[in-house]
């Protein structure tokens, strides 16, 4: 896929293995490789979808050969990489029902795009994009230290951040570190002052309903965390339900095990019926906006 600015990303397509209902790209988390979710969309396919897993600017499979002084940003993902995976996937499957898998920061990603009114339903698990006062309160100093002081010195040290050598996550480009790092309470104050307000254009460009899930021991997406990614969504109709890993007899699922195969026959299956049908599966876990 080639993005606007010309940056060329890589990815896998699953084509549907059943009459295609519709077109779904999954957007991962910051610094997750998009292979991780190849069991999640290879499931999809085979119940009828065509699938879209990508890797953003700088991560896996899109990675320069070297990442010091690389400037990519959470902005550039959304703006151009996803932008260009909705450009991708209408070119190939034009006329079909467009949905998002958005994991973390992939489900704030898709309003910065300016096709995003082209999205038809989305999906979101842990949506949130980093703003530490949401990190869960018994956990919030060591994550503050974690990512918002660790990963900056060792950015500034190396030119990006090696998270990889630490086994944390990938190594990220400094811009996408440093945005996670100094996020404020408001993301549009990223941009540009004259560019805000076309950001929030964008946010609001998104008609699409969102089934927003939040997991009851997520320190990171946190309901509150989530609740402000979904604010910028104002022209959307937002559901946000929470979780919690008995409901599916497990000890703990957190920010990240949704996508493992085990959910097969549970999680996954349940969000055969957003997807496919636009019902949400989980009416009794339904928080109030």
């Amino acid at each position: 896929m080639v993005c606007r600015d010309g940056v060329v990303l890589h990815g896998h397509l699953w084509p549907a293995r059943s009459p295609a209902i519709g077109s779904v790209i999954v957007n991962p988390a910051t610094g997750v490789l998009a292979r991780y979710y190849h069991y999640y969309a290879d499931f999809l396919a085979g119940e009828g979808f065509d699938v879209l897993a990508y890797d953003y600017r700088g991560i896996g499979l899109s990675r320069p050969e070297s990442l010091k002084g690389c400037g990519y940003r959470w902005r550039e993902w959304g703006e151009q990489d996803f932008d260009a995976a909705l450009r991708f996937m209408d070119t190939i499957r034009s006329g079909q029902p467009l949905y998002v898998v958005g994991h973390s920061i992939g489900g704030y990603l898709p309003g910065l795009s300016p096709q995003a009114a082209r999205i038809d339903r989305m999906l979101t698990m842990g949506a949130q994009y980093a703003y530490w006062p949401d990190y869960a309160s018994g956990h919030r100093l060591q994550l503050f230290l974690k990512w918002h002081v660790v990963m900056p010195a060792l950015t500034a040290m190396f030119g990006y951040f090696p998270g990889k050598r630490l086994g944390w996550l990938e190594d990220l480009p400094a811009g996408v570190a440093n945005e996670w790092s100094f996020r404020g309470a408001r993301m549009e104050r990223t941009h540009p002052a004259a560019e805000r307000a076309d950001v929030l254009r964008r946010f609001d460009a998104v008609t699409a309903p969102i089934l927003a899930v939040t997991m009851a021991d997520d320190d990171i997406g946190t309901v509150a965390a989530i609740r402000r990614t979904l604010g910028y969504y104002r022209n959307a109709e937002v559901t946000q339900v929470l979780l919690a890993p008995e409901d599916y007899g497990l000890p703990a699922i957190g920010h990240f095990s949704l996508f493992h195969s085990r959910h097969r026959e549970g999680f996954w299956s349940d969000t055969l019926r957003w997807l496919r049908d636009g019902v949400n599966p989980w009416p009794a876990h339904v928080l109030p906006l």
